[in-house]
């Protein structure tokens, strides 16, 4: 995953994409013309106008193997429109076809400029099309990319030369940044190599320098992770979440419960955060919402005995997915860490694999306590994976290369926004795009 063919990729995609557009609404007009022509009553007057159209298809398609950038529809809207009218003096025998024609081309070429919002508004709907998910991480990482640009570029701006004072500066800016001080001492000192061995001397030299070793370390620290959801491999699989209160968890289960009913999935929930005032009301309004069922216990009740609940349901009934909430309450951490593998008992009891997944949500507007809060789970609960909440939210999207450089937990999904389908899967590619655009020059 290099960086530069990272953004290499984007722009490639970028430029042709527009050109791509056009082509295949041409081409939907051709098939469509085809038809219509083959249809007239008039042989040889269709004849004539088949040929005329096809003269006009090469001369579009010649105007856009020129251009370097998206041929604009109003050019083919003229360019079809002449072949047409041209066409409507060589015969009056068949006016009525010609008519037909004439109308089906205009339509045709107005209808091929609202085909691609069309369909993106369709697949922003679903939130699994390539170019919605590019544009989540897009928007979803624009404080943090701007932050994060704000001060590169603040520290480039009394940039001279390569020192110690340079290095002491850029750790500043990097824990700043909250890509943490273990990350930013691996960073520093391989910098201090890189930057002689690229004769890196202009600002954006030494700017594309710092983001590609970044990118590196963040590669390196994740070789062998695997940031999809482990599923059981028959019966139902159980992910349990934790996390501190205010984290995002119940809002998460909710998100992640709509995305597998989406799916097709049987999803029910157990409320096993039995402590916090109004943590089961909650997450109930939820499941009303997703339309999945809930299993719920008494306020201040044995969170044990919802989970027990919820998995011999879950077995008996044939669900696919079973997603546990959990307490958060850091300040009595002794008993909240046994209340978790009290419950990690119970579904292991019943279900061997299970939990087939733990996930930490983590708030990613706290920054570096997000990492301390990581820590402290990993110690006391066998985490699996990171869900990081309310990116959207914050400039410290720096976190995410934190966590993963000092935990070596994978991140598993990231929360881009409110709507329901902006709990997205983690994609590092987007990810990387998304928080250094705009910063790197590609030549």
């Amino acid at each position: 995953m290099g960086l530069f063919d990272i953004f290499r990729r984007h722009k490639k995609k970028e430029q042709i994409q527009p050109n791509q557009t056009k082509s295949e609404s041409l081409s939907a007009i051709s098939e469509s013309l085809t038809g219509s022509i083959s249809s007239s009553p008039s042989t040889s007057h269709s004849l004539s106008l088949r040929q005329a159209v096809s003269s006009t298809q090469e001369s579009v398609s010649h105007s856009l193997s020129q251009s370097t950038t998206s041929m604009s529809v109003s050019s083919s809207d003229s360019l079809l429109t002449s072949a047409t009218e041209s066409v409507a003096g060589s015969s009056s025998v068949a006016n009525s076809s010609e008519s037909v024609a004439s109308n089906e081309i205009r339509s045709l070429v107005n209808n091929s400029d609202q085909q691609p919002v069309a369909a993106e508004k369709e697949a922003d709907t679903a939130g699994t099309d390539h170019q919605t998910v590019e544009k989540k991480y897009d928007n979803g990482l624009a404080k943090s990319r701007h932050g994060f640009g704000a001060r590169l570029n603040r520290f480039l701006a009394n940039f001279r030369h390569v020192d110690e004072d340079f290095f002491d500066d850029l750790e500043d800016l990097l824990i700043e940044s909250d890509v943490g001080v273990d990350m930013t001492t691996k960073l520093s000192d391989e910098l201090r190599d890189e930057v002689k061995l690229q004769n890196a001397k202009t600002k954006q030299d030494v700017s594309n320098v710092i983001i590609e070793k970044m990118v590196d370390l963040y590669e390196a620290a994740g070789k062998g992770e695997n940031a999809a959801i482990n599923f059981a491999k028959e019966g139902p699989t159980v992910i349990m979440f934790v996390g501190v209160n205010g984290a995002g968890k119940t809002t998460t289960i909710g998100k992640m419960a709509a995305m597998y009913k989406h799916q097709g999935k049987k999803v029910i929930l157990a409320a096993a955060d039995t402590f916090r005032a109004g943590a089961t009301e909650q997450l109930d309004v939820w499941a009303k919402r997703d339309g999945v069922d809930i299993v719920t216990g008494p306020e201040n009740g044995d969170p044990a005995a919802v989970v027990y609940d919820a998995v011999k349901k879950a077995q008996s009934e044939n669900y696919d997915i079973l997603l546990v909430d959990t307490a958060g309450r850091l300040q009595n951490k002794i008993n909240l860490m046994k209340e978790l593998a009290k419950m990690k008992r119970v579904l292991t009891r019943e279900i061997p694999a299970a939990p087939h997944e733990v996930l930490l949500v983590v708030d990613a507007t706290t920054g570096q306590n997000a990492l301390s809060q990581a820590k402290l789970f990993k110690q006391n609960t066998d985490v699996t994976g990171i869900i990081l909440t309310k990116l959207d939210g914050t400039a410290r999207g720096g976190i995410v290369l934190a966590i993963r450089n000092e935990l070596h937990l994978p991140v598993k999904y990231v929360g881009l926004g409110e709507k329901v389908d902006d709990l997205q899967p983690f994609n590092a590619e987007e990810f990387v795009y998304g928080l250094f655009k705009g910063l790197v020059t590609t030549k």
